[in-house]
């Protein structure tokens, strides 16, 4: 079974295991989940060949992960497999980062350690949340309504925060968190921790401050633990809000605008077009089409 739209790819076939990998998750812009029910996978992941055996739950976020490269299938290898595109995953992180106080360190976690051994209880939640987007993608009636879009991110969040809650339970970040004590990896938490804090500041200037360190160290550690600067970081943050409001609400560009605390609404445009590469009302109207 293979079940597609525009954003979402569901399949249990290893026919379309095959054609997404070439076509969709060889994309740093896609985020795959897969589970492993029978046999196991060969993948060759991060300058590695990685094995994802029977019972275990392989996560690869985008953004932060290198192509998945060749691969070998045991005889039994039977899977479920979920991926979405670019624009889901932003919508469900900026959802995440307004919710979830250690969001940067589940993902640093995951980015390394996209195996995870499912127990019973998870596996069948796992299999509820499947059936789910199955049931959705499936029913052709009235085609893909906004209706039915809304539904799909619905479920895709649910099972996101189901995974973040698992995480949780198996004490992958503590009390404060951080994945370990090195003084880099808390800075760069900290700093996420303001863009949370403070999504509407744009300047490298303002969090260093804030930090206690200068302009430069910030976007040098930024890019040791993420490969992007301190400036990319900042500018992930506002374009994914600014999506946000073009994409899912009818506001006035000059109140987006305001909401966002830009000098005005010709400043958001340019912003807009410079990082989206379209103009804010050619955006809202692309994304509507």
């Amino acid at each position: 079974m293979t079940l597609s739209t525009e954003s979402i790819f569901l399949t249990t076939d290893v026919e379309g295991f095959r054609v997404c990998r070439e076509t969709r998750t060889t994309s740093v812009s896609t985020m795959t989940v897969l589970y492993c029910s029978e046999g196991y996978i060969d993948v060759f992941y991060h300058g590695d060949m990685l094995r994802i055996n029977k019972g275990f739950l392989f996560v690869r976020i985008p953004d932060f992960t290198q192509e998945l490269g060749p691969y070998q299938m045991s005889p039994d290898f039977a899977f479920k497999q979920v991926t979405i595109d670019a624009d889901i995953y932003e919508k469900l992180m900026f959802d995440h980062m307004r919710v979830e106080p250690n969001w940067w360190a589940k993902q640093e976690y995951v980015k390394e350690n996209p195996l995870f051994e499912l127990n019973e209880r998870s596996r069948e939640f796992f299999d509820i949340y499947f059936e789910l987007l199955t049931m959705q993608l499936q029913d052709k009636a009235g085609g893909l309504s906004q209706y039915r879009k809304q539904i799909l991110m619905l479920i895709a969040r649910a099972a996101t925060m189901e995974m973040l809650n698992y995480m949780d339970k198996l004490a992958l970040v503590d009390a404060n968190g951080r994945t370990s004590v090195n003084q880099s990896d808390y800075t760069f938490h900290e700093f996420t921790r303001l863009l949370q804090q403070y999504p509407h500041e744009r300047e490298v200037q303002w969090y260093a401050k804030k930090l206690g360190i200068t302009p430069k160290y910030l976007s040098e550690i930024c890019k040791e633990r993420s490969e992007k600067s301190a400036g990319e970081w900042i500018a992930d943050v506002t374009v994914a809000e600014l999506k946000h409001y073009l994409r899912n609400t009818t506001m006035p560009i000059r109140e987006i605008a305001r909401i966002m605390e830009f000098p005005n609404a010709s400043f958001f445009c340019q912003y807009t077009k410079k990082h989206t590469g379209l103009t804010p009302n050619h955006f809202r109207k692309e994304k509507q089409a």
